[in-house]
């Protein structure tokens, strides 16, 4: 089908002064056990093109899943009728906006290799359920490990041509424990966690042999204490620290939303457009990048969906911010250098700013030695609930596994670990960064924004980090 893609792109006419075809096919299968037993599997097929249009200026597009010639002619015509109509009532020319040129191919780590059939999926997640301990406490747990691969064709009447070819696997375990009085849940993956690339994700990610270790956690967790309620120093391990970038540093830094475009619907940000430059985001150990280049992240392409290249950039150095999140069109209405995350969801959807792969970049500590350096403090793991406000600056997060540090030690298990903060000062009580030993590569495919709704994947790769005199709290007692 995309060989045949570029001389129907080819056989177009129009009168725009630019336009542009991208092509996407996706298909996604899920497999899942509960309790042992297979769920039935899902399937899902997507396929379809965006038409866009440069018409005096004006751009405006039109999708269609009709890929033959006259099909997308159909939705040509249409993104030009669309960009006539609104001609009168636009507040942007965007002639002066540089259509892309470059061609290139990217592929997912292990594009080209077969990922194993549902059959041999489930026999692999039955294994690993059967390792599950057979204690009456264990009420209920959940195996899946899902498939991913999109293709994208890329076209311009500018001569860009870029393809990507992309594979994703989602592994997640999930159990929970409950013994007449609490219930607890403990999981491997957490929010959706997975990587780019096939089977080989399995043993980076070290999803066989997790359930026993899971299960027991799970039920070690009944029997511990509350989290005390208190201000103690905080070290979030790599799985929290990638939703505390996402949520407090990742969409405060979406440009289209410091521009006011998203606050009828994901809100507004407490950063603005005076701040880049010159506010102080965090301690002197914050240094937080844009890198698009690590093959395994959810997020790693070559061009984002409008065709601009993608290459690491630091968007926070030494604490200070220094860029936005913002794609070719933001940046042009902003007067701000940004990065290419112009980024849709789908064949059907127009690309806008969104995160891609945000990390906070390494320091020069081991986990033993962050540990030592705090004398009471709270350890916290995966994340379990969220809530943050419009402006993505005061947050609440709470997370499954807790332990207690004292004098530089590991102590006891606690549960219903939770933390509370304000992201304009929260950064700047960073005190310590792990070292590259302590990083890992984690991701969600579920991050929302955009009307109508866009759900896309991001990654954020991470030490593990120590915050100086958090709020930290548990349940009831």
């Amino acid at each position: 089908m995309f060989d045949s893609i570029r001389q129907r792109f080819a056989a177009l006419g129009t009168c725009a002064e630019f336009h542009s075809l991208r092509v996407v096919r996706q298909r996604t299968e899920r497999a899942l056990l509960r309790r042992g037993v297979a769920e039935p599997p899902a399937l899902e097929l997507d396929q379809g093109a965006m038409l866009s249009v440069r018409l005096n200026g004006i751009e405006a597009y039109a999708a269609t899943a009709d890929l033959s010639v006259a099909g997308l002619q159909r939705a040509l015509a249409r993104a030009e009728a669309m960009a006539a109509r609104i001609a009168a009532y636009t507040l942007l020319d965007q002639a002066q906006l540089q259509p892309p040129k470059e061609r290139s191919r990217y592929e997912s780590p292990q594009a080209s290799s077969a990922f194993p059939g549902l059959a041999e999926r489930f026999e692999l997640l039955a294994e690993e359920s059967a390792s599950v301990p057979a204690d009456p406490r264990l009420v209920n747990w959940t195996l899946y490990l899902d498939s991913q691969r999109v293709e994208q064709l890329y076209l311009s009447s500018t001569g860009a041509e870029q393809w990507q070819d992309l594979r994703f696997t989602y592994p997640g375990i999930s159990v929970t424990a409950f013994d007449d009085h609490d219930s607890q849940t403990r999981s491997f993956g957490g929010y959706g966690s997975g990587q780019q690339g096939g089977m080989e994700v399995l043993g980076r990610l070290g999803f066989r042999g997790a359930a026993p270790r899971i299960a027991e956690e799970a039920l070690r967790l009944l029997a511990a204490p509350n989290t005390p309620c208190d201000t103690r120093d905080l070290l979030l391990m790599p799985d929290q620290m990638m939703l505390q970038i996402h949520e407090s540093i990742g969409h405060p830094l979406e440009l289209d939303r410091i521009l006011g475009d998203e606050r009828n619907y994901a809100g507004t940000s407490f950063i603005g457009l005076e701040d880049f430059g010159r506010y102080q985001y965090g301690s002197p150990l914050l240094n937080v990048s844009f890198d698009p280049g690590i093959p395994e992240e959810l997020a790693s392409y070559s061009h984002d969906d409008d065709g601009q290249p993608a290459r690491k950039e630091m968007l926070i150095q030494a604490g200070r911010l220094l860029r936005p999140l913002g794609g070719a069109l933001s940046q042009w209405r902003s007067g701000l250098p940004g990065v290419a995350n112009s980024r849709a969801s789908g064949w059907n959807r127009a690309p806008i700013d969104r995160m891609a792969n945000l990390n906070l970049e390494p320091g020069n500590q081991t986990l033993d030695q962050l540990i030592g350096g705090i004398e009471r403090g709270v350890l916290m793991s995966t994340n379990r609930s969220w809530s943050i406000d419009d402006a993505r600056n005061k947050f609440q997060f709470g997370c499954e596994w807790g332990r207690l540090i004292e004098n530089g030690e590991l102590k006891a298990v606690v549960k219903n670990p939770n933390y509370r903060g304000v992201s304009a000062q929260f950064w700047r009580n960073l005190v310590a960064v792990g070292d590259a030993s302590t990083v890992e590569v984690h991701g969600t495919p579920y991050c929302g924004k955009g009307e109508p709704n866009q759900v896309v994947r991001v990654g954020h790769a991470s030490p593990a980090c120590v915050f100086r005199q958090v709020e930290v709290f548990g349940g009831e007692p």
